[in-house]
């Protein structure tokens, strides 16, 4: 039986082939060679040589960049950035610092991110009271007869600064609410308002801002006669030493504190160590520079004091008496058109009060209260508010420096104040009064006085009486923000000196801490020695250049020091004649 053959494979078949057969397999594996050779290379030099390489894809991805901070109303957490596209990048432009868009924490996060929270009636308002060793304030209460050369200042810091009651034996007054108040007691009266503060914190990661209790005032008063500049300057260099090894001053280097001081700023700006040199150095402190203290005279050259209202003899306890004391002052028959309380100050060739006086004496519509040294009506306060009560518009040329006291009684009284200087109020408190002065006020350049001989009375005839009305209607509505209440009480629906200047510090803070965060600063080409003109420019303005009071302001800084200073030593002489 014969068996079948069995069947081959192909590769055995293709081996067992012809050698035909094999030459034509060599060339299709040769073919085939080639043909994956070519399609490698046209892959390598057209395909790839077009586009970039996989690291330079991925190095051409846009680098998206958000903002943890969606706009400088709100401090949301940091977002994360949005996934890759894959669709071919557009070009941008290179950062060239990317360690700087980072999100920073710092360290006062916690405290702006209060004010998102809209349940909570404090928050962004706190403030934070350092706790300072009795030597900065209590002790200098327990030595009040050391406060002043001339006056017995205990009586003054009694009722918590507002002085003894006044009584209202010719109707001036109220019957409550109204002291003999110094009018450098601010230290303690401002201090004592800050503890009925309803946004008080022990916790100072979410402070708004930072109050330091120190009595400046009184402590330099101790010391401005017959002491060396040491003495002068220690209880300074103490405080600061102390604050700066707080924690809380490291949060922004002492930006975010303020105090209070009631006295003029050159009272703390000597301008060297000599032993003849007016006051103490506090003010040019480096750590100080960096504090913002509130003062009763600012100084127009320097960025870190601001003027806040000189005490009036009003300390309301609750709404209803300022209402009262509006409302009356609002209805007064008053029969003289304009008022002059002051002494001359012959010593000063520059001062218009001579000539102001004279103007008054000359005049059938002008009352003049006349001041001096001793026994003076000038010092009974129902006598000066009893003049500007019945007055029209109230004559407030500087006295001794730029300011005084005087301005801030006549606007109690709803008298129009007239003033001869910017220095007297408008560069001054520009957080408590409108930056508008033609509202509340009269402007007479002094030159007009000094130079031309300008008529005050004829000047003032020439406002019409609707003018006139509105103006005093102005000056009265604004009564309640220029008084301190009572620190033993709280007003309900009105706010007083206090407490706009506590909220125009809380937002200078703010703003600084905004800005840190977006890293700018408040204004462009910032110049220290311009800072009254920084004052008066309107939100969202940014540079400040010529204006119209320049002249009041452009002597040599140095000179106008000097000037300052020699003013701050007589008004201390002067004292006792008129405020």
């Amino acid at each position: 039986m014969r068996r079948r053959p069995v069947a081959l494979g192909p590769l055995e078949a293709m081996e067992k082939g012809s050698p035909r057969n094999q030459q034509t397999r060599l060339c299709f594996l040769a073919s085939l060679s080639a043909f994956f050779w070519i399609l490698l290379l046209y892959f390598h030099f057209v395909v790839l040589g077009s586009n970039p390489t996989i690291e330079e894809s991925v190095a051409s991805q846009p680098v998206k960049l958000e903002s943890p901070f969606v706009n400088v109303d709100s401090i949301p957490a940091p977002v994360t950035d949005p996934p890759a596209e894959k669709e071919k990048p557009s070009p941008v432009k290179p950062v060239k610092d990317m360690a700087a868009e980072k999100l920073v924490a710092y360290p006062f996060m916690r405290a702006l991110r209060t004010l998102e929270n809209k349940s909570d009636p404090c928050g962004g308002r706190y403030i934070y009271v350092h706790k300072l060793p009795p030597r900065f304030n209590e002790d200098m209460l327990k030595e009040c007869r050391s406060l002043s050369l001339w006056t017995n200042m205990c009586k003054f810091t009694s009722n918590e600064g507002l002085g003894p009651p006044l009584e209202n034996v010719e109707g001036v007054f109220e019957n409550t609410g109204w002291y003999a108040t110094n009018q450098f007691a601010v230290d303690v009266i401002f201090s004592n308002r800050m503890k009925q503060y309803e946004c008080l914190t022990n916790d100072s990661s979410i402070a708004a801002a930072i109050f330091v209790p120190f009595y400046a005032g009184f402590d330099i008063a101790r010391y401005l006669w017959g002491y060396n500049i040491s003495t002068r300057d220690a209880a300074s260099l103490d405080l600061v030493d102390w604050l700066m090894k707080r924690p809380e001053w490291g949060i922004m280097g002492g930006k975010d504190h303020f105090l209070v001081a009631g006295r003029i700023t050159w009272d703390f700006r000597r301008l060297s160590d000599e032993e003849s040199d007016w006051g103490n150095k506090l003010l040019f402190l480096p750590a100080a520079r960096n504090m913002s203290m509130l003062v009763v005279e600012s100084s127009p050259w320097n960025a870190n004091d601001f003027g806040i209202p000189y005490p009036t003899y009003f300390h309301p306890a609750k709404d209803e008496e300022v209402f009262v004391w509006q409302d009356r002052m609002g209805k007064l028959e008053r029969k003289w058109l304009f008022s002059f309380a002051g002494a001359p100050r012959p010593g000063n060739p520059k001062s218009i009060r001579g000539q102001i006086i004279n103007q008054c004496r000359n005049s059938k519509v002008c009352k003049l209260l006349e001041c001096d040294f001793g026994e003076s009506k000038c010092h009974s306060p129902s006598s000066i508010m009893q003049m500007f009560q019945s007055s029209l518009f109230c004559l407030q040329p500087q006295g001794d420096s730029y300011t005084r006291r005087s301005a801030f009684d006549s606007m109690l009284a709803g008298c129009i104040p007239v003033f001869f200087h910017p220095g007297s109020a408008y560069t001054q408190y520009t957080w408590h009064l409108p930056k508008n002065y033609t509202t509340y006020s009269v402007f007479i350049p002094e030159d007009d006085i000094r130079k031309r001989n300008v008529s005050i009375e004829e000047r003032l005839n020439q406002i019409s009486p609707e003018q006139v009305k509105i103006m005093r209607e102005t000056v009265i509505n604004l009564i309640p923000r220029l008084v301190y209440a009572d620190p033993r009480s709280k007003l309900e629906t009105l706010r007083d000196a206090f407490d706009v200047a506590v909220q125009a510090v809380i937002d200078k803070v703010t703003r600084l801490r905004r800005n840190i965060i977006q890293g700018r600063t408040e204004y462009d080409n910032f110049v220290e020695e311009n800072s009254w003109k920084y004052d008066l420019l309107d939100e969202g303005q940014r540079e400040v250049g010529a204006h119209e009071w320049d002249p009041f302001f452009s002597k040599p800084k140095d000179e106008q020091r000097d000037q300052s200073a020699e003013a701050a030593k007589n008004s201390w002489k002067n004292e006792q004649r008129d405020q």
